[in-house]
């Protein structure tokens, strides 16, 4: 299990940072947070798939003056890169997957605590306020000048099964409104549509706490699906495991649920039964969001609908948002996707992969490479059974990069390498038409491939980059002297 973290909050996940070189930086210039901010950190550190010139690996940012808004600043990027992931989970960046697998096992649940101690609720709103307007309170971002709204990126949205009372995490995209509505995009198959779906079939509201602005061992948990975190399973008992200790909550101020205690700020309010709104309703631009292939997503025609009923906050709270296409997405998602390719494949084949990368290019959903040991003749084949369970673990997964245990997985150069050398396409390559896949990949679109039915609709494809085992020995790479560089270069890392 892992040791109790100095980080339980994002305060001291910010402070962390300040003390880590170049990983950290703060602008008190004012900053307009339609596109503007935005615009800013694609160029200071978004990486991902988001639009070049961008940096990878680019700093944590901090903006302390918004436009338009008074004793709040703006956060984005803290999970922009590996290496920061792993400084706040106490982990080497390369094993991150195998952390967050064995967190599944040693889940830590959350506990409730007194709002007295709450430090989420210091200040509270109410939306039956003469003054309440969401948009005044609250600095959401556009991330492009033809986004349908302001949108809340990074809010964590927790809500509980109507009937089973079993409660659910997720990261949802949220577009502002009006004064008190938010409406809801809930990619199909996700528990709280689930739960949304239940509440509606019985003519009632399903409350919900959105929750902004929290320790970056919460917004990676909360990123899991199944089948590793199946129906019912509370992925903040994951970020306790994280963490080394339980998620405080607190019960809301307004509604009958829990909000995340230390958050920053956290909106309460019922997602309405049989209410629908478009998307870009205030903007008609047809566009929605950046999202994670590196696209505009396109504005939903009807969509769910949040009636907001408070805000509470800290005292000077820190808001926290992300670009859709960064690193950071990548880092969300695909940490736990490792994860539970991991769990898979470990299950049905022990000690044969021996590691998982859920690729940036492929926003940490799409696109996977996977490092398989052939030890003997009769492991050739289960590479690509392994890469099957891959599919099965993950179902939003596009394609598998199949290579051998003497390829670097992180360095795109060395997997590509491998690409070129141990690949033939028309035997290592392996179609699986037909599948359901991720919705917001532009390509799954009939009018793109004869054999897609529908949208969301995608051949899923194995490269198969691994040496036949009977040739290996005709593979092995240039073997160099091991030396200590140190004593040549005392600094170098």
């Amino acid at each position: 299990m892992t040791k109790k973290s100095s980080v339980y909050d994002l305060r001291s996940a910010l402070e962390l940072l300040k003390t880590l070189p170049g990983e950290y930086v703060e602008t008190d210039t004012e900053v307009d947070p339609h596109a503007e901010l935005s615009g800013v950190y694609r160029y200071v550190g978004a990486g991902g798939t988001c639009l070049r010139p961008t940096k990878k690996n680019g700093p944590a940012m901090v903006f302390k003056k918004i436009k338009g808004f008074r004793d709040i600043s703006v956060a984005i990027g803290l999970n922009g890169s590996r290496k920061r992931v792993g400084e706040f989970l106490n982990c080497d960046p390369k094993k991150l997957g195998f952390l967050l697998k064995d967190s599944v096992k040693h889940a830590i649940a959350p506990v409730e605590i007194d709002a007295v101690n709450a430090v989420c609720q210091e200040v509270v709103h109410l939306a039956s306020d003469p003054d309440f307007d969401i948009r005044k309170l609250l600095p959401a971002p556009t991330n492009t000048e033809e986004d349908a709204g302001p949108y809340i990126t990074m809010g964590l949205c927790y809500a509980s099964d109507p009937e089973t009372h079993e409660s659910d995490i997720t990261i949802h995209r949220l577009c502002v409104q009006s004064k008190d509505e938010l409406t809801m995009w809930l990619t199909p198959g996700r528990h709280i549509d689930a739960f949304r779906m239940k509440a509606e079939n019985a003519g009632k509201p399903l409350p919900i706490s959105i929750s902004i602005g929290v320790d970056p061992a919460i917004e990676v948990a909360a990123c899991f699906e199944p089948p590793t975190t199946p129906l019912g399973f509370n992925e903040l008992s994951i970020a306790g495991a994280l963490r080394g200790h339980p998620v405080e909550m607190v019960q809301c101020k307004t509604i009958n649920e829990k909000a995340i205690a230390h958050a920053e700020i956290v909106i309460e309010g019922e997602l309405l039964p049989d209410v629908r709104m478009q998307e870009d309703i205030n903007t008609q631009t047809g566009k929605a969001m950046p999202e994670f292939p590196g696209y505009t997503g396109e504005a939903k025609a009807a969509i769910p609908v949040i009636k907001v009923k408070a805000v509470t906050h800290r005292h000077n709270p820190i808001w926290r948002t992300t670009l859709g296409p960064g690193e950071e997405h990548v880092n969300m998602a695909g940490i736990p996707t490792e994860a539970s390719i991991l769990d898979l494949v470990e299950r049905a084949m022990p000690g044969k992969l021996l590691n998982v990368f859920a690729h940036s290019a492929g926003g940490g959903k799409l696109l996977a490479v996977m490092q398989f040991k052939k030890a003997a003749a009769t492991d050739e084949g289960r590479q690509r059974q392994a890469a099957l369970l891959a599919f099965s673990a993950f179902p939003e997964l596009k394609h598998v990069i199949l290579v051998d245990e003497d390829v670097d997985i992180f360095d795109s150069d060395d997997v590509l390498w491998a690409m070129q050398t141990r690949y033939q396409g028309d035997v290592d390559t392996v179609f699986i038409p037909g599948v359901r896949c991720h919705p917001l990949d532009p390509s799954q679109v009939p009018e793109y491939s004869p054999t897609i039915l529908q949208e969301g609709m995608s051949c899923k494809t194995i490269f198969d980059c691994t040496v036949p085992f009977h040739l290996k020995a005709h593979f092995e790479r240039s073997k160099f002297m091991t030396v200590d560089v140190k004593r040549f270069l005392p600094d170098f890392e």
